[in-house]
């Protein structure tokens, strides 16, 4: 008999979500940077083991909300943890708990949602005993599945994590095709692609206003390339200039990372056109955050 399990992944901006999906699925679907809120939107990423089904919802930290971008962000954090088997909270374990976490957190126990906690970063931790308070701060507040130190980052514990999932998993008939590895659009991932670029190359001003548009994505049937127009949106003529640099410079620095990593990830040779425009204040216009897909609805 086939299995399944719906898993929400959530935590604090920051604390690893994105990276732990692309661990557990063994491929790139989720934008990763040292940025807060680089997932704006839920990122669905889908993992066959045998028989059983595992489907992740990423989503975007929690974080207190200051226009109507974050606010869609947050009403997507509580509409994943609706209609799912469990969650898998995730903590920097060099930062301390805040108020918001810990009340999730009881929220989830009164619901009666199974939690497994997830403390990534111990990488960082100068002495690994200090992980011992944190965790009985924590469990002595709240009931967990299990509690997993890991360190994403060099793939420690992630296996770990990835049983205590299989254990959750319930007969079952699976929801996804078993090739399928995410229910992004392949234009929906080439922009987060472009747009991951921008965020570790600019300034921190600079990113929580920029959006990423694929207008065009169409392969030629002469040659085996795939040529995708994309527009860059930023919310100030300053930014925009930011964006494409002295003599274009930064923006042909983005432009060719997210190149190569399309082309590694579509397999195939990419011409990428960028162009960047101007959208004053778009992350307070509802209408522009709906047609960049950003609305939770």
């Amino acid at each position: 008999m086939s299995k399944s399990a719906f898993i929400t992944i959530a935590g604090r901006t920051n604390a690893g979500k994105s990276s732990l999906l692309n661990a557990l699925i063994g491929e790139k679907i989720a934008s990763v940077s040292n940025k807060p809120q680089t997932t704006r939107t839920r990122i669905t990423g889908i993992k066959n083991i045998g028989d059983t089904q595992l489907v992740f919802f990423d989503t975007p930290g929690i974080h207190k909300p200051k226009n109507k971008l974050s606010e869609h962000m947050l009403n997507t954090v509580k509409e994943s943890v609706s209609d799912i088997d469990a969650v898998v909270f995730m903590m920097d374990c060099t930062k301390k708990p805040v108020e918001q976490e810990i009340q999730l957190l009881k929220s989830f126990n009164n619901n009666k949602m199974p939690v497994i906690l997830v403390l990534n970063k111990i990488d960082l931790l100068d002495n690994m005993s200090s992980l011992a308070s944190i965790i009985s701060n924590l469990t002595s507040e709240i009931k967990f599945e299990a509690v997993i130190p890991v360190s994403v980052k060099n793939n420690n514990g992630v296996d770990l994590v990835q049983e205590e999932i299989l254990k959750l998993a319930t007969d079952s008939l699976h929801y996804f095709p078993s090739d399928m590895i995410t229910d992004q659009p392949e234009k929906v991932l080439a922009a987060e692609m472009i747009r991951e670029k921008l965020l570790m190359l600019l300034s921190d001003e600079v990113p929580h206003g920029i959006a990423v548009g694929v207008e065009t994505m169409t392969e030629r049937e002469d040659k085996d390339i795939l040529d995708i127009t994309a527009t860059i949106y930023c919310e100030k003529d300053s930014h925009k200039g930011i964006v494409i640099g002295k003599n274009g410079s930064m923006l042909k620095r983005a432009s060719t990372a997210a190149r190569i990593e399309l082309e590694d990830f579509f397999r195939i040779k990419v011409n990428l056109q960028c162009w960047v425009k101007v959208k004053e204040d778009w992350r307070n216009r509802e209408a522009l955050i709906r047609s960049f897909g950003l609305s939770e609805k």
